[in-house]
């Protein structure tokens, strides 16, 4: 085995942080705005704002985040792959919460632990991509870069960045947080009608049974709780927590919403939960930078491609207190090389001493083309993955403790495969994503059971 020995930053010595140091370091993955002092006016708009979320919100999920860490919850982390300005709608927004509650509902009845749920949601607007052009027709457009850059329409002047869009951005994650408050706090996740989540994929899907199942057994158990007189047993079931969550990619955005306390510690407060993309995880670069200032608990998506070194200054960074709950580890390898890169990861960490959570994306290394050029992803090269990760973490003595995934509320046709039988001819029928392929309700809540089963 290779030794590697690592002469790390030490913190304590690094320039003083403030939310705009991100702009001294190299960067990657960021449009090129053709005004930038509108840009800049947009951002001084979104430093005016009133926070999305609150720093208590923050500060609770750090804390059960660490109790993820020590296995005694599971995080359910999925959502879309790139959110629409058009999907912030009270039917798009109810059916992806419904699908997360159902398939936490499985999980909690399975295992007996709290589900930690984090929605994909309310701000997950932009996207890396792998190449900054694309062509339509003979002429080049700018690549899509998510609503919060640009528009999807393959027209040149459409294609341009456009600061505005952080501002809109801002709004429709206002609204759909209200709304999903709204939900929660009305009682849509209250315990007592788990039967009101149903969907039309569920009554008529392969595990209709095995879910109808699961409702009746947790209806006919708080029916005794209440029977027998167990204190609060009412109210605790009628609310969830629910968080939100997107990658800190457009930079600009994020500093826009960074607010100092009266400590002197700085939140972002547009999400509880960020996360580091594949594509910008560079030790020295501005994305480790602007996370390594800010108290939200984040996520590092670790895949063949990264550096055992880099993950581990990376670390020293985002966490040189070493916090249990403010790191998660989102790996990402695929099913064909989960088996080879996992464990050498592993051992490294374990023996940095960083109290890291585990999470599987079984996702992002999975996708591939059909023949007609379309993007899919396989749920055999999904299922395999999270059964091979979860069977690792168990035979080297660590703990998966979460799973991060990509899904819509939608009846969409974009993943290969499930009990449905979707093939690559179904592909079409309703093919929506804005970027990447999503899990459609029925086949997330496949997966639900699947992680039930590997979890027992």
């Amino acid at each position: 085995m290779i030794q590697i020995h690592i002469q790390h930053s030490d913190p304590s010595v690094l320039p003083e942080w403030h939310p705009g140091s991100w702009r001294t370091r190299p960067i990657v993955q960021q449009p090129e705005y053709e005004d930038p002092a509108l840009l800049e006016h947009c951002v001084d708009i979104l430093r005016s704002k009133p926070p999305l979320v609150a720093r208590g919100e923050v500060d609770r999920l750090r804390t059960i985040l660490a109790e993820a860490v020590q296995g005694r919850r599971f995080v359910l982390h999925g959502g879309d792959c790139a959110e629409r300005f058009s999907d912030c709608t009270s039917a798009a927004l109810t059916a992806k919460l419904q699908v997360l509650l159902q398939m936490s509902l499985v999980l909690t009845y399975a295992t007996r632990k709290p589900v930690i749920r984090i929605g994909r949601l309310a701000g997950q607007y932009a996207k890396p991509r792998s190449e900054p052009f694309e062509r339509s027709g003979e002429i080049p457009l700018p690549v899509y870069r998510g609503d919060l850059v640009n528009s999807r329409e393959p027209k040149p002047e459409a294609r341009r960045a456009d600061p505005r869009r952080i501002v809109e951005g801002y709004h429709h994650a206002a609204a759909s947080l209200n709304f999903i408050r709204a939900l929660i706090e009305g009682g849509f996740a209250d315990l007592h009608h788990p039967e009101q989540w149903n969907l039309d994929f569920v009554k008529n899907g392969a595990y209709s049974q095995s879910y109808r199942g699961v409702v009746d057994a947790i209806t006919d158990a708080i029916a005794f709780m209440e029977t027998v007189g167990v204190a609060d047993a009412a109210e605790q079931l009628k609310r969830i927590e629910f968080y939100t969550s997107h990658e800190a990619l457009l930079l600009p955005y994020e500093e826009g919403l960074t607010r100092r306390t009266g400590q002197g510690e700085f939140y972002n407060l547009g999400a509880h939960f960020l996360w580091l993309g594949y594509r910008t995880c560079v030790p020295e670069g501005a994305h480790v930078e602007y996370l390594r200032g800010i108290r939200n608990p984040v996520g590092i998506k670790v895949g063949p491609g990264t550096k055992q070194e880099d993950l581990l200054e990376i670390l020293h960074r985002l966490d040189p207190r070493r916090e249990p709950g403010q790191v998660t580890l989102i790996t990402r390898f695929g099913a064909l090389n989960v088996e080879s890169c996992l464990p050498p990861l592993i051992q490294t960490i374990t023996k940095s001493g960083h109290p890291v959570l585990w999470s599987c994306d079984p996702m992002h290394a999975n996708l591939e083309y059909t023949r007609e050029g379309r993007k899919t992803r396989r749920l055999d090269a999904i299922f395999s993955e999270l059964e091979q990760t979860f069977g690792l973490h168990n035979r080297m003595g660590t703990c998966l403790g979460g799973v991060h995934f990509e899904l819509t509320g939608e009846a969409v046709t974009e993943c290969v495969g499930g009990s449905g039988g979707l093939t690559e001819s179904d592909l079409s029928q309703c093919y929506e994503t804005a970027c990447d392929p999503r899990l459609n309700g029925a086949q997330a809540l496949e997966m639900a059971f699947l992680i039930a089963d590997l979890l027992r």
